[in-house]
């Protein structure tokens, strides 16, 4: 199985599991705060891990930009290098 498949597999089942959770929290499966907020802790963390591999899957931005760059060094001499 190739990388690509393995993602696509992941993505799919952290879909799944966001839509039961949010069917559950929709159609009153929630009997108590304490599981109300387990629930949304966990649709929040699966829409982080989907937006991560979202990033990670599109191709990085080349940014043509100069910053500045600053040498902490050791502590003595301090300066900005552009």
């Amino acid at each position: 199985m190739d990388d690509m498949t393995i993602v696509t597999k992941i993505q799919k089942h952290l879909g799944e599991n966001l839509q039961k959770i949010g069917d559950s929290l929709l159609m009153g499966g929630v009997d108590n705060m304490e599981k109300y907020r387990y629930l949304v802790g966990q649709a929040h963390a699966i829409q982080l891990t989907l937006q991560e591999i979202s990033n990670l899957l599109k191709p990085k931005e080349q940014k043509d930009e100069q910053g500045n760059v600053i040498d902490i060094g050791n502590g003595k001499d301090r300066h900005t290098k552009n």
